[in-house]
């Protein structure tokens, strides 16, 4: 094998990026590598990091390249770890990492956040790339993102069993001595959390929560089971037991078509049967405040 072929490989199992480092290690010589910087067959990324020409960039290697860039104790952070997690609030168009020190270049897409006091536990390997935990990631959003946005992800990281309640709360003693940014906006969240609310099941169910909240009704009850004479009748999204009202969020992609509307007016009827006013939320009516859905809650509360 050629080296040329070895850094391909070594390349393609790490987002297609390597380092001029990596090819050293390989064999490269320090004249080999300026011909192939200068003859364009290496493309530079971040500093210290390139792609072969010809691979495909993807946004891991884009933020590997960062990482890599920002020295040996650089991980991704905030909105790329969230990306990376998978959670809400990350964005993978830029490449956001934390490390000591931080070359004073500025790159376009990439955010950089200097942290001489950063606990080598808040950080761990997703994909080969160095990022933080998941509870320091909800932590960090919370410095760059709504207090909404922290809470769709916290429920999807829960949910996930990615954290728990006890860990959040621990990381947030831990750090709030220092005064870190973010440690304000998730301590809000867990405090605003009812104990033995469940997870919402999507984004869309937490931002069900949150608009109910601003219109000042209480918690509601999520993933209820309505029962009738002890027997099942229907599981709901959220649910005010006191007043009987089940809320479903009502999902454009899977309540579309005859068959999909059939199926929910037979479910409608069933919790209906059952005692209970069933009302949809709707996306629309969620992003615009929830006017319609708060307004049916207080006509039959």
């Amino acid at each position: 094998m050629s080296m040329d072929e070895a850094l391909a490989r070594f390349a393609a199992e790490h987002h297609a990026v390597f380092t001029t480092a990596h090819a050293r290690l390989i064999g490269f010589t320090t004249q080999q590598i300026a011909r192939r910087k200068a003859g364009g067959r290496w493309l530079h990324q971040h500093l210290v990091a390139y792609y072969v020409a010809g691979a495909p960039p993807s946004w891991k290697g884009d933020l590997l390249a960062a990482c890599w860039a920002g020295g040996l104790r650089a991980v991704a952070s905030h909105r790329s770890a969230a990306a990376l997690w998978a959670l809400a609030g990350g964005r993978r168009s830029m490449q956001e990492i934390t490390c000591p020190r931080w070359r004073r270049a500025r790159h376009d897409g990439l955010v950089v956040h200097e942290s001489k006091a950063f606990d080598p536990v808040d950080a761990m390997v997703i994909d080969g790339i160095p990022v933080t935990t998941p509870e320091r990631t909800l932590l960090d959003l919370g410095a760059v993102c709504h207090e909404s946005v922290v809470e769709m992800a916290l429920d999807a990281a829960e949910k996930r069993e990615l954290v728990t309640k006890e860990s959040l709360r621990a990381i947030v003693k831990r750090l709030g001595r220092s005064g870190r940014n973010g440690v304000g906006t998730l301590r809000r969240v867990l405090d605003s959390h009812d104990p033995d609310r469940k997870p919402a099941e999507s984004e869309m169910e937490t931002l069900l929560v949150q608009v109910l909240r601003r219109h000042g009704f209480p918690e509601p009850v999520t993933q209820y089971e309505i029962r009738c004479a002890g027997r099942f009748v229907a599981r709901v999204d959220a649910a005010y037991p006191q007043w009987r009202i089940a809320i479903e969020y009502d999902s454009y992609e899977y309540h579309a078509g005859r068959k999909a509307h059939a199926r929910d007016n037979a479910r409608r009827t069933k919790i209906a049967a059952a005692g209970w006013l069933p009302v949809a939320a709707t996306a629309e009516d969620l992003r615009a405040g929830g006017p319609s859905l708060c307004a049916a809650i207080r006509a039959n509360r």
